[in-house]
């Protein structure tokens, strides 16, 4: 068959939609934190446990957004909606008021669970089933993401923190309107009719749903403080969530795979079966690369020697800026990969994904192992150079390059029609997993020396990807011909 290199006109609609999509919603979390001390004088720790509870919603409900997809709305209804509540959301965040800045917050994480997860679905509609453009596609659309991820930050909190607070999360609104209004440009005539209906399957979705909704309340709960107490205090929040991420993934894992209830074929479960394999691997990957924001931020401040010299002047460069390293990496090397994966293609030599998966947790050790020489550096001779954090990013970068966007486009593959976005979503919880994980792990990097904390993500990220290099046969089996 010939290879048309060229790409649908749809994916290059759906690049700029998500763009501007995590454009509002990174230039938003930028602030957050930020703007609840600051603004509404909340504590530290209330700070931060609010933000935590936030972003594990964030991750959740996209399995309620994407059962009610697939059996009610259609994908492209839903991410119309999705768009139009996060819209919404970042308007009330601009609104000074308390009432308004946890309403905002609940339409964001609604808006995020209709959006996210139904939008990488209509990408992976693009392409037929064994198309080999599709891993290239997805990585395009991955650099969309980071893309908007990229400038996002400059812009609204430059904003908000030397203009106002408000200012940057309307313009953080304005950009998710910017989106919606190049979607509702573009859908009819790019999409066709990729999403427009519910795929309708036979039986239903209660108990996945029920579940999510069940965890929500918890969590919601969790975070209340009466007197001082939290509603649910004999576990601490991170418990509840991992719970739930556990609970729900064996729930929609379980009723995907019910033969009666499902009419699933053995292929077909077999496929579902290799999107959770995968996804217990993506959460060992996103626990370790989510030191990002907490200890190799905290290395960046307090074990970096930031200083710089320009025409005579001294700058003190910010540690927050160093998090913009990874998405300025992704839209460099993005297309570079997105171009090798394709001609590896043509040349029938392209790694399959769980191959690439493999590589993106080794890519991942080598750079803690980078890590490992820099904290032992520090140690000896006191603040290290700038350019160890550079490198530690660039191979994360790498190996992200390898597993995140080349995942969306494994369940793309791997998931039965009626359950598309359903899987989609259920992908994302491996990443509230290891936002818990991630934290909880950030915990120990003052109780222990340096070397040794980022020496145990650099064991696994080796050991996993060990792991998976051992189960790849089977694995591959599993996913009868998928590549």
């Amino acid at each position: 068959m010939m290879i048309h290199k060229n790409h649908p006109k749809g994916l290059f609609l759906l690049f700029f939609v998500e763009m501007w999509e995590r454009f509002s919603y990174y230039g938003m979390r930028a602030l957050l934190v930020l703007y609840m001390v600051h603004f509404l004088m909340f504590t530290h720790e209330k700070a931060v446990h609010i933000y935590g509870w936030y972003t594990g919603m964030v991750y959740l409900t996209p399995l309620l957004g994407g059962y009610i997809a697939d059996r009610y709305l259609g994908q492209r209804a839903s991410i119309l909606l999705g768009g139009t509540l996060m819209a919404l959301g970042h308007f009330a965040m601009a609104l000074p008021s308390l009432p308004f800045f946890f309403g905002a917050m609940m339409l964001l994480i609604m808006g995020n669970g209709f959006f996210k997860p139904n939008i990488s679905t209509i990408v992976g509609k693009l392409y037929e089933e064994n198309d080999p453009r599709r891993d290239a596609g997805f990585t395009i659309f991955y650099m969309g993401i980071n893309l908007g991820a990229m400038f996002s930050p400059f812009v609204c909190s430059t904003l908000g923190e030397m203009v106002g607070w408000h200012w940057g999360f309307g313009a953080a609104g304005v950009g998710m309107v910017l989106g919606l209004a190049m979607y509702l440009w573009g859908q009819k005539a790019l999409l066709g009719e990729h999403g427009l209906k519910p795929a309708k399957p036979q039986g239903s979705y209660w108990v996945p749903v029920s579940l999510t909704a069940l965890m929500a309340l918890l969590l919601t709960a969790n975070s209340l403080e009466f007197n001082g107490f939290t509603v649910f205090g004999l576990l601490p929040g991170w418990a509840y969530a991992l719970l739930g991420v556990l609970v729900l993934t064996g729930a929609a894992y379980a009723y995907a795979g019910h033969p009666e209830k499902s009419g699933l074929t053995r292929v077909e479960k077999q496929r579902i079966a290799v999107i959770f394999i995968m996804l217990f691997f993506s959460t060992f990957f996103w626990t370790a690369f989510e030191q990002a924001g907490s200890s190799l931020t905290l290395f960046a401040d307090g074990a970096t020697n930031r200083n710089l010299f320009l025409f005579g002047r001294h700058f003190l460069v910010p540690a927050g800026w160093f998090q913009s390293l990874n998405p300025f990496y992704i839209v460099v090397l993005a297309p570079l990969f997105s171009r090798m994966w394709m001609d590896l293609g043509e040349k029938n030599r392209e790694p399959s994904s769980p191959i690439k998966f493999a590589m993106g947790l080794g890519l991942l050790a080598v750079g803690f192992v980078v890590m490992v020489a820099a904290a032992a550096s520090y140690q000896k001779y006191g603040p290290v150079s700038m350019v160890w954090l550079a490198a530690v990013y660039l191979f994360h970068t790498l190996g992200e390059l390898c597993l995140s966007p080349v995942g969306l486009s494994l369940v793309t593959k791997l998931a039965p029609a009626q359950f598309g976005s359903l899987l989609m979503g259920t992908w994302f919880l491996s990443s509230s997993a290891a936002g818990f994980f991630g934290g909880l792990f950030a915990g120990n990097y003052d109780t222990m020396s340096h070397t040794t904390f980022f020496l145990i993500p650099t064991a696994t990220g080796l050991f996993s990807a060990s792991l998976l290099l051992l189960m790849t046969p089977k694995i591959r089996k599993w996913m009868h011909g998928v590549h």
